[in-house]
C-alpha cells in the first residue's frame, strides 16, 4: 500500500456560546480547522482534523497548518502509511518542530491501518480498557456569577467535571474559584486553569486564598520552571498543560515530581504514536491524564476518544467533547455525548466519515 494523495480542507467551526475567552485576554470566536485525508493506490482513504487554539496559545495556528502541510506532503507521497514508524521518522527529517503539522498526518495514518485491520483504532491502541470516557467542561472566563451559572447548566445536562478559564486578575480568579466550588457537589471535580496567566506572585497569591477548597491548579504560569515553584507552596493537586510538549518535557516533570496529572493534547504531541507512548509512560509512573487536544469538532473529538477508551480509567482523569461546544456538524459517526460520557466507534479506523461536499474545494492537494 502506498500513499499517492494528501488533501487538505480549511473548515470554520463556529461557537454556540459566541466566544471562547482564556487568560490574558485571549478569545476565538469561529475556531480555523483543518481536515486531511491521505489517499491510496488500494482505494482505502484516512482522515483526521486539526485545529489549534488561535494563534496566541501554543505556537500554532490554523494557516501554519496548511502551510506545513504543503512542506512535508509531497515527501510522503508512494511511502506506505501504515509504517508508522517510517512515516513518522520521514515527517520528523522533512520538517523540523511543528508537530502539530504532523499530527492530522499520523492520525490518518492510523484510520488507514484500522481500516486494513478491520479493527476500531482503539483496539490498535491497546484494546477497550473502558466503555464509556468522563468528560470535562470548560468555562469560558466571565465575571464570577456568570462563571457559576454556566457551571450550574452544564451540571444539569451530566457533567461532573469542569475546568475554569481563570489566569486573569488574581482577586476576580480567587472570587470565580470559590464561586464555582460553593455551587458544585463534594463528588464534582473543579480545575482552576491559568493557561499560564498568572505570574509566579499571582499564582502564589490564588493557591494561598484558596487551599481550603477541594480544586486542582492547572498550569498557572508559562514556564516549567515557575510552574514547579508555585507547586512547592501548595498542597493542591496540580496539573501541567501547555510545558508538557513531548517525551522530555513528560520525563523531567516525573524526575522534578512537578505535577500529579497531565493534559496530554494530541496534535500539540504530534498524532497518536507519540500521544501513545507519552500515555503508557503516564500509566507505568502512576500519572492520570486528560485526554485531548487544543480545539476541533468531530473528528478530533472522535481521536480523543479512541486513545481515552484505550486507557484504563484510573488514568484517564477526563475527556473533551469539542463537538459539542460548535454549531457545525463536519463528520458523521463522531462521538457524542450522553450525561457527561462518550464513547469511540467499534467501527474500524476513527469510525467516522467528513462530510467532505460540505468543505468546499481543497485547501491544498498534492499527488494524484
Amino acid at each position: 500500500m502506498k500513499i499517492t494523495a494528501i488533501k487538505a480542507w480549511q473548515v470554520d467551526l463556529p461557537l454556540k456560546e459566541g466566544r471562547y475567552s482564556w487568560s490574558n485576554g485571549n478569545f476565538v470566536e469561529v475556531f480555523d480547522a483543518t481536515v486531511v485525508a491521505v489517499e491510496t493506490d488500494d482505494g482505502v482513504t484516512g482522515y483526521a482534523e486539526c485545529c489549534p487554539l488561535g494563534s496566541a496559545y501554543l505556537p500554532a495556528y490554523g494557516a501554519g497548518v496548511r502551510a506545513g502541510l504543503a512542506e512535508i506532503a509531497p515527501k510522503l507521497i508512494g511511502l506506505d502509511p501504515t509504517n508508522l514508524g517510517e512515516m513518522n521518522r520521514r515527517m520528523d527529517a522533512a520538517l523540523k518542530g511543528h508537530a502539530f503539522v504532523k499530527a492530522p498526518i499520523d492520525i490518518a495514518c492510523w484510520d488507514i491501518l484500522g481500516k486494513v485491520a478491520g479493527l476500531p483504532v482503539h483496539a490498535l491502541l491497546g484494546g477497550a480498557a473502558q466503555d464509556r470516557v468522563a468528560l470535562y467542561r470548560a468555562i469560558s472566563q466571565q465575571p464570577p456569577e456568570q462563571m457559576a451559572r454556566a457551571v450550574a447548566g452544564y451540571r444539569a445536562e451530566g457533567y461532573t467535571k469542569f475546568q475554569l478559564k481563570v489566569g486573569g486578575n488574581a482577586d476576580e480568579d480567587i472570587a470565580r474559584i470559590i464561586a464555582c466550588r460553593d455551587i458544585l457537589h463534594p463528588s464534582d471535580v473543579l480545575v482552576a486553569d491559568a493557561n499560564t496567566g498568572w505570574t509566579r506572585a499571582e499564582a502564589a497569591r490564588v493557591v494561598a486564598a484558596v487551599s481550603d477548597l477541594d480544586v486542582y491548579i492547572e498550569q498557572p504560569c508559562p514556564s516549567f520552571e515557575e510552574c514547579l515553584s508555585v507547586r512547592r507552596r501548595t498542597a493542591l493537586p496540580f496539573v501541567l498543560d501547555e510545558v508538557i510538549t513531548d517525551v522530555e518535557a513528560l520525563l523531567r516533570g516525573l524526575a522534578e515530581d512537578a505535577m500529579d496529572i497531565i493534559n496530554l493534547k494530541i496534535s500539540k504531541v504530534g498524532g497518536l504514536t507519540k500521544a501513545r507512548l507519552i500515555r503508557d509512560l503516564c500509566v507505568e509512573s502512576g500519572i492520570p491524564m486528560t485526554i485531548e487536544d487544543t480545539w476541533g469538532g468531530d473528528i478530533v473529538t472522535a481521536t480523543i476518544a479512541h486513545l481515552a477508551r484505550s486507557t484504563p480509567a484510573e488514568f484517564c482523569f477526563s475527556a473533551t467533547d469539542f463537538n459539542s461546544y460548535g454549531t457545525r456538524d463536519i463528520a458523521t459517526g463522531a462521538p457524542r455525548r450522553l450525561d457527561g460520557f462518550m464513547t469511540a466507534s467499534d467501527a474500524p479506523g476513527l469510525g467516522v466519515t467528513p462530510l467532505i461536499e460540505s468543505f468546499g474545494a481543497p485547501a491544498l492537494s498534492i499527488g494524484g
